[in-house]
């Protein structure tokens, strides 16, 4: 393993990126935010990761690129929910929602890193009634490379009932960061059903069948071959901002996409994923990696989760994590 800094944080904080790889894999992660960095298959020699080159672009250029969302990703509704019987209420940053843990979420903490010659954990305790959620949080999240891919394995424990959704946000780019669009890409998916979004991105109860609409990925097709169509959902998201309810239970292949070069396959335990095109990105970025520009729609996120918003449904698994209880989950990414 290899240790650099990685520059200081805007709370005078030294970030440190850590470099592991092995025969067919190179990985970078920083401390800030556990954050995946960089991923260079080796054969090919490319990066299949949007990024910065430094801890600023992550602060300051593109929030969650790369970082470990929590405690509960993606979107609480008008940020408040019941748990217990009680009320309780986070803040509201996006839309009349509370997106991706609040305002300083995991990505934004100082993470407690423990590594190895294939695997790197980050370990961070969120207090009690941090953003508004209740119970000291005990969260560790693992990189671990594996042949042809890596895992990215959370463990948590909590002295207190409460909601945790934790995910990986990586934006990947199968044909490299200089790459200017992900449009391209071809995307299948293993699921038959999709969740509904409002007009604010906010995931609602509604889950609608993919046949005859743009987000039938049951077999292969560009990802950009749909994307401007005008329905309904398309407009709300901007684009594709969309859960997808996984077929099947358990350890599972969720989805695969293929770039030029390279195929990448996604399987996960957890119920399903939300897929992001990019569709806020806005270019021009400075410090990122190999001055790739980064456009609308260069790339796109597989955030394996549960249903979002799922706190505010009643058929969807809820992601409460009980007093005591251990919580374990892992997401692995294949590259060929």
């Amino acid at each position: 393993m290899e240790m650099k800094s990685f520059g200081l944080t805007s709370f005078n904080q030294e970030a440190t990126l850590y470099t592991i790889e092995n025969d067919t894999i190179q990985m970078s992660v920083t401390d800030y935010g556990a954050t995946l960095v960089s991923l260079v298959i080796k054969d090919k020699g490319i990066d299949v990761v949007q990024g910065f080159t430094n801890v600023q672009g992550y602060q300051s250029q593109v929030k969650y690129m790369g970082q470990t969302i929590g405690r509960v990703c993606n979107r609480i509704g008008k940020g408040e929910f019941e748990l217990n019987g009680k009320t309780y209420h986070v803040p509201i940053n996006n839309n009349g929602n509370s997106l991706h843990g609040g305002e300083f979420g995991f990505d934004t903490k100082m993470w407690k890193a423990h590594g190895g010659e294939d695997s790197i954990a980050f370990e961070y305790v969120s207090p009690h009634m941090e953003e508004g959620y209740p119970g000291n949080v005990r969260v560790k999240v693992t990189y671990e490379l594996i042949e042809n891919g890596f895992n990215y394995i959370v463990d948590a424990q909590s002295d207190e009932d409460t909601l945790l959704n934790v995910t990986n946000h990586s934006f990947f780019n199968l044909d490299g960061p200089t790459s200017k669009t992900a449009m391209e890409h071809e995307v299948k998916i293993n699921a038959t059903q999709f969740a509904g979004v409002d007009a604010d991105g906010c995931t609602h109860e509604d889950v609608y069948d993919v046949k005859k609409t743009a987000f039938d990925f049951t077999s292969f097709k560009p990802i950009g071959k749909d994307i401007n169509n005008q329905e309904e959902q398309l407009l709300n998201g901007n684009g594709y901002d969309h859960h997808f309810l996984v077929d099947g239970e358990g350890f599972r292949e969720f989805a695969r996409c293929k770039g030029k070069e390279i195929e990448m396959t996604v399987l996960s335990d957890l119920p399903g994923f939300h897929m992001y095109t990019s569709n806020f990105l806005e270019g021009n970025y400075t410090d990122t990696k190999e001055n790739g520009e980064f456009p609308r729609r260069s790339s796109i996120c597989f955030e394996t989760q549960f249903y979002p918003n799922a706190i505010q449904t009643k058929n969807q698994i809820q992601p409460i994590i009980r007093k005591g209880e251990v919580w374990h989950h892992k997401t692995q990414f294949i590259f060929n």
